[in-house]
């Protein structure tokens, strides 16, 4: 196994260099983010990878402003281990504020270079020199030739100096402008291939592996798990099998025959199960009960004390999967000397990591290539079916192996967000304030992606007759966001606030980073227990929360949110209910306050969601609609539908039937209001909304129905569970 050092959540800039602005830090090369090599293109590089969320638009913004060049001009180069930066993971909400302002500090020191050099090539001074387009122009419209001639004998592969800083908010023309095409939308609206799905190689044959039917499943007959009769019935057939361990895979010539070879295995290979998973219904006693680790997010004043208790509840939420429409695929080709791997990864550097420990290939002789998959916003099986393609090519060298897995694979065997319980303990003042707030959880950590540990967490690694289980699951500090204690430390101001998190050090069910890790499950609670407090102090919920916040921009988005819906103060009808709640993402990342209307019949129907976002400076006004749209629909559908099932056994969520989503017609209507703060730093969209969101729907639905439902999802049966507990 390869000695790679393990990867940091967050960029050490404690390391005796100059700091540099976002990733600049640790890719100090111009050359790292721009090329102009091909006259009138400027390519433009960056590690992060698109995943329908819209990153290579924004991040075209940044340089056609940043450098006064058309975004025709413009060609984003997304992440590939041969050219470009490192930027690790595409992960965290962070692309804006780390690669985009990496872009647009080197595109500012770029264009100072080319100013300075057609300058100096004119003999006038820089402050002579326009750009419009790329081209330069001097004194009376003087053609001074463009950005292609006037680098020609400027070197990029120099590192950054700082030499000029980036234009001020009102020269630039395009941010926050909206109504900017998008990169990625003409071939997907057209049809065209784009996906890694589409992609077709020469010589390409068709890979499948046939999973452990539970995590820990063992092979009844070790020595011979392929009976010798199918393997010799494969041999005329062009069907080849890798049997490693636990690992069973294999390739076929068309995709048709792969399938039917992997359903014949299934029939033919026995395995040995044990109970090895909790009581699905006792999950909350699982969680409290199981071994764990404790930290402290925050300990600020006095303990709240057992007597001292005005009000205490428990809030859970379940195993939930990412249900990616699109199935999880990945291409691999292996020449004896050189292993090229197409992948949707959100990590492709972290996903090199663990492959060069898994199969002991050095990083060199790994190349990686990102191609745009379904969006996942999490870690689901892209890195693991990239291993199964890579394991499955090096047995047979020459063509490439496509893998894809199937729906019950995606469901069951890829990483899910854990469950996660939250438990609610607060105090009130006779004048009805908090004065006390502790908060304490239990789930297992929200990180075991690729590159973090000495150990692969590739599943198929792990099953391999000398593989290491995967790690568990880990939390990244509370300063690069925290795990299952994101947003565990309250955004109201509490003279005395506690709060404790409790990672499980077993588990069972295999668990990682999921859109919003722990803030999804943290905020539903705390928004919940904010409400049921101001009901029990007989305040209003609005009013309550403004009482105990005092930072300007969370009273703002609050107040943007229901000044400018067009419904909230309407009169309340009988069986709709209204809720609300807010939360500014990993306390350090954009601000986000959630309205819900919600009318109770069989289901619980939601009528409107008015949302209200603060990203700082905006870049792509459109795709930060889009993002909040989206990641509300998201959460809506965590909240509303989804939770993975299981029995003492394995895992028994397996299709769509199993586990439902949101559907089109249940779309209520969504109102996105965005607070432009064009002198702020930019900060992420995607990950802010769907915790708010889960909040507001929990709280409308306690207004509409008078019971407060305390477990995910708000499903039919929740509900019933809690009138009858209510009756």
């Amino acid at each position: 196994m390869s000695a790679v050092v393990p990867r940091g959540f967050t960029v050490d800039r404690q390391d005796g260099r100059t700091v540099l602005p976002g990733n600049l830090h640790t890719n100090r090369k111009l050359l790292h983010w721009l090329d102009f090599s091909q006259p009138g293109l400027v390519r433009v590089f960056t590690g992060k990878v698109e995943l329908g969320q819209g990153i290579l638009t924004a991040l075209s913004i940044v340089a056609a402003d940043e450098l006064d060049v058309g975004l025709h001009q413009v060609h984003m180069v997304s992440a590939s281990t041969l050219e470009g930066p490192d930027e690790g993971m595409t992960s965290s909400s962070i692309s804006v504020q780390d690669s985009g302002s990496a872009i647009r500090h080197a595109c500012a020191e770029v264009r100072f270079l080319a100013i300075q050099r057609a300058a100096e090539m004119h003999g006038i001074s820089v402050d002579e020199v326009q750009i419009n387009d790329g081209c330069f122009s001097g004194p009376t419209n003087l053609d001074l030739g463009d950005y292609w001639q006037c680098l020609r004998e400027v070197s990029l592969d120099r590192e950054y100096q700082g030499l000029s800083s980036p234009k001020p908010a009102s020269q630039l023309r395009l941010h926050g402008r909206g109504k900017v095409q998008r990169i990625d939308l003409p071939e997907k609206i057209l049809g065209q291939a784009r996906f890694i799905h589409d992609l077709r190689l020469p010589g390409m044959r068709h890979g499948r592996v046939l999973r452990t039917p539970s995590v820990s499943a063992q092979l009844t007959d070790a020595q011979q798990p392929v009976p010798a009769s199918l393997i010799e019935q494969w041999s005329n057939l062009s069907v080849q099998c890798l049997v490693d361990g636990r690992f069973i895979g294999i390739t076929a010539a068309t995709e048709r025959d792969a399938e039917a070879a992997l359903a014949l295995l299934a029939q033919q290979v026995r395995w040995t199960e044990t109970t090895s998973l909790p009581d699905i219904h006792g999950l909350a006693d699982f969680l409290r009960n199981a071994p764990h680790d404790t930290n402290f997010p925050i300990q600020k004043g006095q303990a709240l004390t057992a007597e001292g208790v005005s009000l205490a509840r428990d809030y859970l939420k379940p195993y939930i999967a990412h249900a990616s429409i699109g199935l999880c695929c990945a291409l691999a080709q292996w020449d004896g000397q050189c292993l090229q791997v197409w992948t949707h990864s959100q990590g492709i550097q972290n996903l090199r990591d663990d492959l060069t420990k898994a199969l002991n290939l050095t990083r060199e002789a790994i190349v990686m290539r990102h191609v745009e998959g379904a969006g996942c916003y999490g870690h689901n099986g892209a890195d693991d079916v990239a291993f199964d393609a890579a394991l499955l090519a090096m047995a047979q060298p020459g063509g490439p192996v496509r893998v894809v897995w199937s729906r019950a694979d995606e469901l069951s065997q890829a990483p899910l967000g854990s469950a996660h319980l939250v438990s609610l303990r607060a105090r009130l003042t006779d004048e009805g304030r908090i004065s006390h707030w502790h908060h304490e959880l239990w789930a297992n950590g929200y990180s075991s992606r690729p590159g973090r540990s000495v150990v692969p967490t590739l599943l198929g690694a792990s099953q391999r007759a000398h593989g290491q289980p995967i790690p568990l699951a880990i939390n990244p500090p509370l300063a690069a966001g925290g795990g299952s204690d994101r947003n565990a430390v309250p955004g109201y101001s509490f003279e005395n606030t506690h709060a404790v998190n409790h990672r499980l050090t077993v588990m069972p069910i295999r668990t990682s980073a999921m859109r919003a890790l722990g803030a999804f499950a943290n905020v539903f609670a705390i928004e919940s227990f904010m409400d049921e407090l101001a009901h029990l102090s007989g305040q209003d919920p609005l009013q309550f929360r403004q009482l105990h916040m005092t930072d300007p921009r969370s009273l703002a988005v609050l107040d943007a949110v229901v000044n400018r819906s067009t419904w909230w103060h309407q009169q309340r009808e009988e069986g709709v209910g209204h809720g609300l709640a807010w939360a500014r993402y990993k306390n350090t990342s954009a601000w986000c306050a959630v309205l819900a209307r919600v009318q109770t019949g069989e289901t619980l129907r939601v009528l409107n969601l008015d949302v209200a976002v603060d990203v700082g400076r905006v870049v792509d006004l459109d795709g930060v609609i889009n993002q909040t749209e989206g990641g509300a629909l998201q959460g809506m559908s965590w909240t509303l539908k989804e939770a993975v099932r299981f029995d003492r056994t394995r895992i028994t969520t397996q299709s769509w039937a199993d586990y439902p989503i949101l559907r089109f017609s249940e779309v209520p209507q969504l109102s996105i209001h965005v607070l432009d703060q064009p002198d702020q730093p930019s900060l992420g969209a995607g990950e802010s909304v769907q915790g708010p969101v889960a909040g507001a729907l929990g709280n409308a639905l306690f207004n509409a129905l008078g019971v407060r439902v305390r477990q995910l999802p708000l499903s039919q049966d929740h509900i019933l569970q809690a009138l009858n507990e209510h009756a």
